[in-house]
């Protein structure tokens, strides 16, 4: 598969919300959400339309408020009542109408909702990145998502890999990381 493309890519967050975090041991939780706020931020410097979504929002369930602060203003979470994204209609014409082909994945649970979300973009010609290190899922739950998606179609890789696919080059990489004031702290550029 050829190289990630910034012009063409949308950054898909799915399902950050507390009910989902609080499944994950707790010495996981804060470097998968800083990671994702990472890589969100990152792509609003770039200018990659992000796209966000939360499962069964209500009152005490949506997206982490920490994370819904990093949305472009004004842009809303979309409420996910399907487990693959790309089965729920207002999603998909939101993703069809950026008109771009290259979708990277972060977010929960990597074994159902990224696995079923990536597969069907897969299915349906797009060329589909998940984050290994910005996904969760419980316990073995987590590598075994990644292998399924891997045997279907998807491109596995860290974010470090996908952020350097984005820059391509030194001044761009110079002008990003003066924008973004910090980097998860366990992970090296």
């Amino acid at each position: 598969m050829p190289l990630l493309e910034k012009n063409n890519s949308v950054l898909i967050v799915i399902d950050v919300q507390e009910n989902f975090l609080s499944k994950l041991m707790p010495a996981e939780r804060e470097p998968l959400v800083e990671r994702i706020a990472w890589i969100m931020n990152v792509a609003k410097v770039l200018k990659i339309p992000i796209l966000a979504t939360a499962e069964d929002v209500s009152a005490d369930v949506d997206m982490l408020s920490r994370l819904k602060a990093l949305l472009p203003q004004g842009q809303a979470v979309f409420n996910k009542m399907v487990f693959s994204l790309y089965g729920q209609k207002d999603i998909r014409h939101a993703l069809e109408a950026l008109k771009r082909k290259d979708l990277v994945l972060v977010g929960q649970e990597t074994d159902v909702c990224i696995a079923q979300s990536a597969i069907d973009l897969v299915d349906a010609g797009y060329r589909v990145w998940v984050a290994d290190d910005a996904t969760g899922s419980p316990g073995p739950h987590h590598e075994a998502g990644l292998q399924r998606m891997r045997s279907a179609g998807v491109v596995v890789s860290g974010i470090k890999g996908i952020y350097y696919e984005w820059l391509r080059d030194l001044p761009t990489a110079i002008a990003v990381e003066a924008a973004v004031a910090s980097t998860p702290a366990d992970l090296t550029l």
